[in-house]
């Protein structure tokens, strides 16, 4: 059964993603809800660790509605992280203080690989009750974003067992054994629709594909290993829920060679990183999809003029959305954790002042 939840009071997001017109550029950030608020750092403490709090419902809700009750972002986004979906396929997933994620059982054989099979959902139903909480919590304020790992940055943290910085031991096995790493492909990207999926069902109102290590590889192999399954999986998704578009946006880091690829591949909105021009970007897409981004995070270091100063470089570059495009304002890549929380609060007030001065 579906929930009845509070009517949008903010749909300026939505709005943009599907290229309607908008009274000013929405924003939201990437890592939002994070260790540079003092707020989050709190409830971690109370959680006792990243999974106490991502997979606690009531408090994967606070963290989320925390930036939102500082800034007038323009989206919420769960609190989560991407590699709830291989822990839930038996990968054992743990985070050391200070170390980032580790899985016990990576994959590293083709009998590992063989035996991987897609998760059974329940075993990530608090993700989903997080999902609900929060649209409900938020009580139409602005829309809610789900999101998922891309197939191959999956792929990377199974085959590594963690973070690499060269990634030799998933590229060895792409290149070695191409039949393996398909397999694996597959298979993750029929789990990420699924996961996606459940939760749209759950109240998600948007949806993202974070592919934060496509840009690691080959042109050529990007498309056939990356690019490739994004389609799959945006294919697979539910497009519509209780008459709601529901809009998706795929993202690759360092994707910004692959432009007219990836603005074909079926999503509405194209996430892009700081090395990418925004004029150039737009008039490459037309009126194919919507962009997101993509202002370099290290902009929120500088000085509150300087931020100001930087936000106008990036909406004059996009310029004056026309009838079929659309603009989203995000940062290139997650905020950091040692970003000054006032430095927000001047780039919130500068994109939506200078993107209202743009429009009258």
């Amino acid at each position: 059964m579906s929930n009845v939840y509070a009517p949008l009071k903010n749909d300026t997001f939505l709005r943009a993603l599907l290229r309607q017109p908008t009274d000013y550029t929405p924003l939201w950030l990437m890592r939002q809800a994070g260790r540079y608020l003092p707020e989050y750092r709190a409830t971690r403490a109370k959680a006792g660790s990243f999974m106490g709090l991502a997979t606690n419902p009531d408090y994967a809700t606070e963290v989320t509605i925390q930036p939102l009750d500082r800034y007038p972002l323009d989206a919420a986004i769960l609190f989560s992280d991407i590699l709830t979906v291989p822990d839930a396929m038996g990968l054992g997933l743990s985070f050391a203080e200070g170390e980032g994620p580790r899985f016990a059982h990576p994959l590293r054989d083709e009998k590992a690989v063989l035996a991987l099979r897609e998760p059974d959902l329940a075993s990530l139903q608090y993700v989903f009750d997080a999902v609900t909480q929060i649209r409900k919590t938020l009580n139409g304020r602005v829309p809610l974003i789900g999101f998922s790992g891309s197939p191959w940055t999956l792929a990377c943290y199974m085959v590594e067992g963690g973070g690499s910085d060269d990634f030799r031991l998933v590229k060895g096995m792409l290149y070695d054994r191409p039949d393996l790493m398909h397999h694996i492909l597959n298979v993750n990207a029929k789990a990420v629709a699924a996961y996606l999926n459940a939760q749209i069902d759950a109240g998600a109102q948007a949806v993202m594909i974070f592919d934060t290590w496509g840009g690691a590889l080959a042109d050529g192999v990007y498309q056939a290993f990356s690019l490739h399954y994004m389609r799959e999986v945006i294919k697979g998704l539910k497009r519509e829920h209780d008459g709601q578009k529901i809009p998706c946006i795929v993202f690759t880091k360092g994707g910004g060679l692959w432009l007219d690829e990836i603005a074909d591949s079926g999503a509405d909105a194209v996430g892009l990183d700081w090395t990418v021009n925004l004029a150039k970007a737009r008039q490459q897409v037309g009126h194919k999809v919507a962009l997101q981004g993509n202002l370099d995070p290290n902009v929120l270091f500088a000085k509150p003029e300087q931020i100001h100063a930087e936000v106008e470089k990036v909406l004059t570059s996009f310029g004056k959305p026309g009838p079929g495009t659309g603009h989203v304002f995000n940062l290139g890549h997650g905020i950091s954790q040692f970003t000054p929380p006032e430095s927000v609060t001047a780039l919130v007030e500068a994109v939506h002042g200078i993107s209202r001065r743009m429009r009258s």
